[in-house]
């Protein structure tokens, strides 16, 4: 039961008639010699203090086409940044990204053109630059934003209604964040897909570098310092950037090469450097090494404590689809899995998911089928995992994109999640 904050009072302390220590006549009358109490003086009325109504919270954004919303936000934060002391000014666009999961899609990559575009015809008192190592010496402004579907309470959960699109411009030099804009999309408008490196990334988990980046959006608001753990992410985020390019343009030797020194940078402990490796190392037919580099992706999701793997199941099925593309290394994922989750000595609650699409009921019996089916994989694979695995299902409650249209752009809301369960002891088995 919640506290209910007692009510400050004010006590009046009211005087209180004398009493008559007059003698008084045997007939009960006042001695009129002796001199009468005066009348109290009247009280003043207590005015209560005067409460003033919180605001109420601005209204939503309205809902507009893709297009127009990407515009309207571009020019109110272009619009409201204080004007550069010099031009034209620098702004480094680190590449925007789905609010929830840090997937960088079609759709991030369709603002971020606009953005550009925009600046070029509106706003020469601007120029548009990537993000570089080179660049981010020059201290300049940069330009950050999420694009997150959302449903109709404004959240990410449930059955996704619109896009939600929050762009922040924030200076270096001064370590502010200097404007902030928000809009609202149609989502049928928006493209999704996943741009290749986060497309083929076979596993999900929450990643540090990511939040940060997020939160300096959603979080912040004008005249708050940039965050620190954003600003300390910069170096690597310019190398994963570059080395996400190099991977989309197929210059996949170039792509290690950058992944492998974003590595080695102070921020460089990041979900998409390690997948980075294996991607490429996979495109480089470079079997042995992409299996180990799989490996150190597996451990450091059990470090997150939270693996999503994403096993491409057939429609209501939980055979694995046919096309090689998807599952052809499949087998060697599930190696690689058991023999890390034996080697830490954890047991594992592996959690099976699915779209929105088809009835509650049958989502979560399905959902619960793909785990038991991951668990007999495992087991299987590595036999010291027996009764070390719990199965569970989750339907569509967790979904991640939540759009329901079972296509490569919400793959991840048909994941299968491993979490280690820390001690392994009995209670904890099946």
């Amino acid at each position: 039961m919640a506290r209910i904050a007692p009510i400050s009072r004010r006590t009046v302390n009211s005087a209180l008639l004398c009493a008559l220590t007059a003698r008084c006549a045997s007939n009960g009358l006042v001695d009129k010699d002796l001199p009468q109490p005066k009348p109290p003086a009247p009280q003043a009325a207590v005015t209560p203090p005067t409460v003033t109504p919180a605001p109420p919270p601005p209204a939503p954004p309205p809902i507009l086409p893709f297009d127009e919303a990407v515009t309207n936000a571009t020019h109110a934060v272009l619009t409201a940044a204080p004007a550069p002391e010099a031009t034209p000014a620098m702004v480094v666009i680190d590449p925007l990204v789905d609010g929830i999961t840090g997937y960088q899609s079609s759709a991030t990559q369709s603002i971020q053109a606009r953005i550009v575009g925009l600046m070029k015809k509106d706003f020469p008192q601007y120029a548009a630059q990537p993000i570089t190592s080179q660049s981010l010496r020059q201290q300049p402004r940069f330009l950050i934003g999420t694009f997150t579907p959302i449903n109709a309470e404004l959240k990410p959960v449930g059955q996704r209604e619109s896009y939600w699109f929050c762009l922040v411009m924030g200076d270096l030099k001064t370590g502010k964040i200097v404007a902030k804009s928000v809009a609202r999309a149609r989502m049928e408008d928006v493209d999704a897909t996943p741009v290749a490196a986060f497309g083929d990334s076979p596993i999900w988990t929450e990643d540090p570098s990511i939040q940060a980046y997020i939160t300096t959006c959603k979080g912040s608001k004008v005249g708050d310092p940039i965050r620190p753990e954003y600003l300390d992410g910069l170096l690597a985020a310019a190398l994963v950037s570059e080395a996400g390019n190099a991977y989309q343009e197929g210059h996949y030797a170039e792509a290690l090469d950058l992944y492998r020194t974003a590595r080695e940078s102070p921020a460089g402990e990041q979900l998409r450097v390690y997948s980075g490796v294996y991607l490429s190392l996979t495109k480089l037919g470079r079997t042995d090494e992409a299996a180990a580099a799989f490996g150190d992706l597996v451990d450091y999701g059990l470090r997150r404590k939270r693996l999503a793997v994403k096993f491409l199941f057939r429609p209501g099925s939980i055979r694995f689809v046919r096309d090689s593309s998807f599952s052809g290394s499949y087998d060697m994922w599930i190696h690689q899995v058991a023999t890390r989750a034996v080697a830490d000595q954890v047991c594992l609650q592996v959690t099976g998911h699915t779209s929105p699409s088809g009835t509650a009921a049958l989502n979560d019996r399905l959902s619960l089928l793909r785990a038991e089916y991951i668990q007999s994989r495992l087991e299987t694979d590595q036999a010291a995992l027996a009764k070390r695995i719990l199965a569970a299902g989750m339907g569509s409650r967790e979904n991640l994109i939540g759009t329901g249209r079972d296509d490569a752009s919400d793959m991840l809301d048909r994941r299968v999640e491993l979490k280690p369960i820390v001690p392994c002891t009995e209670g904890s088995r099946a």
